[in-house]
């Protein structure tokens, strides 16, 4: 066994853990510290793979900026996951038949792609310029309209979750942009012109001595 297959072996018992973890967890926060945990496993794996872009983009979106912000909004929120296991075991049989379903067809659908006997031999060119240059040739020559049909699917997926969250309150302040571009100079500063106000000036008290005269 060399040292490939032994770390292959440790990654994979780490991130089979950690995914059983995020599932079974009681505390929001320490199952999303768990899925940490099973994407750096897995961006090992795929860099034993050798598709350290793959393992990046992993470690870099996912962990770095997906997962950081899923920790600010459930400890901020602090939802109370008492109420959201109410009837677990009464769905487990229901839950546990379609996962089965759910890994038998992933397993045919993905049990080609581990038969490597076969495994096509990549080109000599190919090998020297590297898995990021070839991923995003093939990216942008071979997929590049289902690349633009995703981009324009996740375009809309965040117009409509802005537009499902977006309410009106009485409380909130905003500005109207186009108010903003209509503003004069004299909706602005208004000189106000006040008459002038004097004041009665106080008369100086009498002197000592001629208050001490008969």
């Amino acid at each position: 066994m060399d040292t490939t297959f032994a770390l292959f072996c440790v990654f994979s018992a780490v991130l089979l853990v950690a995914a059983f973890c995020v599932i079974t967890a009681r505390n929001t926060v320490h199952a999303a510290l768990y899925l940490v945990l099973s994407f750096f496993s897995a961006s090992c794996l795929w860099m034993l793979l050798k598709a350290e872009f793959l393992a990046i983009t992993l470690v870099l979106v996912y962990v770095g900026a997906v997962m950081v912000l899923f920790l600010f909004v459930v400890m901020m929120l602090d939802v109370n996951t008492d109420g959201l296991r109410e009837g677990f075991w009464k769905h487990l049989p229901l839950a546990g038949l379609v996962g089965a379903v759910i890994a038998l067809e992933m397993a045919l659908v993905l049990m080609r792609g581990f038969s490597v006997q076969n495994a096509p031999v990549p080109p000599a060119k190919d090998v020297e310029m590297g898995n990021t240059r070839l991923l995003g040739i093939e990216i942008y020559t071979d997929y590049l309209y289902p690349l633009q049909i995703a981009a324009v699917l996740l375009l809309v997926a965040i117009i409509a979750a802005i537009a499902l969250t977006l309410r009106a309150r009485k409380d909130s302040r905003h500005m109207d942009p186009s108010e903003q571009v209509r503003v004069k100079k004299a909706d602005r500063i208004r000189l106000v012109k006040l008459a002038p106000t004097i004041e009665k000036a106080s008369e100086p008290p009498a002197a000592a001595g001629e208050g001490g005269k008969a």
